[in-house]
């Protein structure tokens, strides 16, 4: 999953990371508030929130994700270059993956559907929580699969 492609095709490994850890924290919020009456419709405006910036990362690129600006500009300045550079394709996919499952919260909470935008950020939240503390993406992981088995044609370096 990771390789040392040319400085243009690579991307940070911890910029990915840096995005979970927020998006973990955002996540856990959007759970507190939609389970609250109170607060269930700006939890699920969060979640909309959430969703967009999945969008963002799986259409646009992980490369050009808001995330990846602020790791640019004020957390790699301060931590040095990487040890070796990841494939943009595997983290780009994981964001789409997280588009489609806040996605589909988003949706079944909007026509009324009980519980739905919760359960999706917690589904969400286990995958991007795994992603910064552990190192583990779960949507990379999908990709690299989705590779070996011929779903879709990646880069050698990847497969």
């Amino acid at each position: 999953m990771t390789t040392s492609p040319a400085p243009s095709r690579g991307l940070d490994p911890r910029s990915p990371r840096f995005g979970a850890a927020i998006t973990t924290v955002l996540l856990a919020l959007d759970i507190v508030l939609t389970l609250n009456d109170g607060t269930r419709t700006i939890g699920i405006v969060l979640l909309a929130v959430i969703a967009a910036l999945f969008a963002w990362g799986g259409l646009a690129g992980i490369a050009r994700h808001p995330y990846g600006a602020v790791f640019r500009r004020l957390v790699r300045p301060r931590i040095g270059p990487p040890a070796e550079l990841e494939a943009p394709e595997p983290p780009t996919f994981a964001q789409r993956v997280g588009l489609v499952v806040t996605g589909v919260a988003l949706v079944l909470a909007l026509i009324g559907v009980p519980y739905a935008a919760p359960v999706g950020a917690a589904v969400a939240l286990v995958a991007a929580f795994l992603n910064a503390a552990f190192d583990v993406c779960i949507g990379c992981l999908m990709y690299v699969w989705l590779v070996r088995v011929g779903v879709f044609r990646g880069r050698s370096s990847v497969a």
